[in-house]
C-alpha cells in the first residue's frame, strides 16, 4: 500500500480541487472511503473531501470549477459537484469539518462543524475510513492507525464503538457489510457493542436500513455479514423472520438447520449468478435468503418422526410481501421476490411424475418474467450432500430448461397469448368491450396452455362454438376446461 501511487490515480481531479480551496484560503482533505480504496488499490470514481471551509464557501469554491453544484446535504455542511477530466467523471462531495453531537432519542444527528481534521476523524464510523490525505502537503493523516487495521483485515471504532453506534446506530449495519466486503473481523469490543445495542436501531430510518442491508447483499459474498446481522440480534429489530429460521431443523438432516440451508442457497444462487453472467441481482438474492421463511408457521411433525411444512411456499410468500413492504422496498421487488418463494417449489413435480407440454406451458406462464430468476433459485435450492441426489436433480432440471426451450422455439412461449386477441374475439362474437369478451379470452388462453398454438381457423371454430353453448346455456363455467397450473405434481411440501 503507497499513498503517492494511490494518489497519483486521483491528480487530474483532487489538483485542481487543492487549488481552488487553497486560493481561498482552506485546507481541503481526501477522507473515508476514498482513501480506504485508493490504498486498496480499488478504483474510485466517487470521492470524499473534507474541509475548514463552511458549507457557502465550499459552494461559491466549487462553482469556480464549473460542474453542477447539488446541495441536499446542506444542512450537514455537504456540497457536491460532478468533475470531469481527460475523458474521466468523477462524483465530488466536500463536507466542513465535523463535530457532531445527538440526541441518544433523535433519528437526526444535531450538526456541529469543527476546526481540525483529527476532530473529524474521531467522529467517523470506523478507523478504515478514518484516514485522509492533505492535499496540499500528501500528508497522510491516520492518527487512529487505519492502515494496520486495513492490512491486518480488522474492523474497528475510531472513539468507543459504544460511542460510535450511539452517534449513529446504522454503523452496527455497517460493520456487518464492512466485514463481507472485504473479509474482515470486527473486534471483540465491536461485536459486544452491536449485541448490547442492537435495540438502538428502532431509531433509523425503514428506509437506511432497507439501503444498508441490500448493499450487504449486494456484496461478492454477503454470508458472513448476514450471519453477523442474525448472530449480535441485530437482523430481530428488522426482519426478524430470518433469525427465526435457526429454531426449524431441517427433516432431512443434512444442514444443520433451515437458517443454515438458507445461507448455502444464497451463496449457491450467487454462484449460478456468475456463472450464467449476470449483474448482482438483489431480488435474486432476497428470494434466496428468505425462500423457506414460511416454514417455522407451518412445521408439523408427521407419524415416524418426519417433519413437514406444508404450503411453507405460499406461506412464505406472503410473510415475504409482509416483510419487503414494510422495510420500503420497490413494489417491483416486493412482487418478484414473493413470486419466486411462491413457485420455487414446483419443479420438484416433475422430477416426481414427469409434465405434459400443457403442464411445463403452466409453469412458464406463472413464471413469467421471473423465469431465468426461478431457473436459479430452484437450482440454488439444491443443497443435499447425498451426490446421487443432487446429480439427479440437477440432470431432470436441464430436461426442463431444455423443454421450456424447445417449447419456447416452436411456439414463442415467453409470450403465451390465445391464438385470437380481444379486438377479433369481438369482431367475431359481435359484441362490445365487456367481461364476456374476458371470459372468452380465459377460454382461449387454456386452450392454447393445453394444447399449444392451433391457428386463428381452429380457434375461431372452438371460439365459436364456446359462444353457441354459451348462448344455449349448457356451456361450463368458465376456465373449466383447463387446470390453472401443475399443482397435481407439486411437491406434498415437505421439503
Amino acid at each position: 500500500m503507497n499513498i503517492e501511487n494511490a494518489l497519483e490515480s486521483l491528480e487530474p481531479v483532487t489538483r485542481p480541487l487543492e487549488r481552488a480551496f487553497a486560493a481561498a484560503g482552506h485546507s481541503l482533505y481526501l477522507v473515508g472511503g476514498p482513501v480506504r480504496d485508493a490504498l486498496l488499490e480499488i478504483p474510485a470514481h466517487d470521492l470524499d473531501f473534507t474541509t475548514s471551509a463552511r458549507p457557502d464557501d465550499i459552494e461559491a469554491i466549487l462553482r469556480t470549477l464549473k460542474g453542477p453544484i447539488w446541495d441536499m446535504g446542506r444542512e450537514f455542511g455537504t456540497i457536491g459537484t460532478v468533475l470531469r477530466k481527460g475523458g474521466q467523471e468523477w462524483t465530488v462531495e466536500v463536507t466542513t469539518f465535523r463535530a457532531d453531537s445527538y440526541d441518544p432519542d433523535s433519528r437526526k444527528p444535531e450538526v456541529r462543524f469543527g476546526d481540525t481534521i483529527e476532530g473529524d476523524l474521531v467522529r467517523r464510523d470506523f478507523t478504515i475510513n478514518a484516514m485522509a490525505i492533505d492535499l496540499s502537503t500528501s500528508l497522510f493523516v491516520d492518527p487512529y492507525r487505519g492502515q494496520v487495521d486495513l492490512e491486518e483485515g480488522v474492523i474497528r471504532t475510531p472513539a468507543t464503538a459504544e460511542q460510535s453506534f450511539s452517534d449513529d446506530p446504522l454503523r452496527m449495519m455497517r460493520a456487518a457489510r464492512f466485514a463481507a466486503r472485504f473479509q474482515f473481523k470486527p473486534t471483540p469490543e465491536v461485536i459486544k457493542a452491536m449485541m448490547d445495542m442492537n435495540g438502538r436501531l428502532a431509531i433509523v430510518s425503514e428506509e437506511r436500513i432497507r439501503d444498508e442491508f441490500s448493499k450487504l447483499l449486494m456484496c461478492d459474498e454477503p454470508r458472513i455479514g448476514v450471519d453477523m446481522l442474525v448472530k449480535t440480534g441485530l437482523a430481530d429489530q428488522f426482519i426478524p423472520e430470518l433469525p427465526a429460521l435457526q429454531l426449524e431443523i431441517d427433516e432431512h438432516h443434512r444442514h444443520k438447520d433451515v437458517y443454515e440451508h438458507s445461507l448455502t442457497v444464497l451463496d449457491q444462487a450467487i454462484a449460478l449468478e456468475k456463472a450464467r453472467n449476470h449483474e448482482p441481482d438483489l431480488v435474486n438474492r432476497l428470494a434466496a435468503l428468505l425462500h423457506d421463511i414460511g416454514k417455522p408457521k407451518t412445521k408439523r411433525h408427521e407419524a415416524g418422526g418426519k417433519v413437514s411444512f406444508h404450503n411453507h411456499d405460499l406461506v412464505g410468500s406472503r410473510m415475504a410481501r409482509k416483510r419487503l413492504t414494510a422495510m420500503k422496498y420497490p413494489k417491483d421487488v416486493v412482487d418478484s421476490v414473493a413470486k419466486l418463494i411462491e413457485l420455487h417449489l414446483r419443479f420438484h413435480g416433475y422430477g416426481e411424475s414427469g409434465w405434459t407440454d400443457s403442464a411445463v406451458r403452466r409453469y412458464v406462464r406463472d413464471a413469467g418474467p421471473e423465469l431465468e430468476r426461478l431457473h436459479m433459485l430452484t437450482r440454488a435450492d439444491c443443497t443435499t450432500r447425498n451426490k446421487k441426489k443432487a446429480d439427479r436433480l440437477a440432470v431432470t432440471y436441464e430436461e426442463l430448461e431444455w423443454r421450456i426451450d424447445d417449447l419456447a422455439t416452436r411456439e414463442e412461449l415467453d409470450a403465451i397469448r390465445p391464438d385470437l386477441d380481444g379486438n377479433q374475439i369481438m369482431a367475431l362474437l359481435n359484441i362490445g368491450p365487456s367481461k364476456t369478451v374476458g371470459q372468452a379470452y380465459a377460454f382461449l388462453l387454456e386452450r392454447r396452455l393445453d394444447r399449444g398454438p392451433v391457428g386463428e381457423e381452429e380457434a375461431t371454430k372452438e371460439l365459436l362454438e364456446w359462444w353457441a353453448a354459451r348462448q344455449s346455456g349448457v356451456l361450463r363455467s368458465p376456465g373449466a376446461c383447463g387446470t390453472l397450473g401443475p399443482s397435481a405434481n407439486r411437491e406434498p411440501s415437505t421439503a
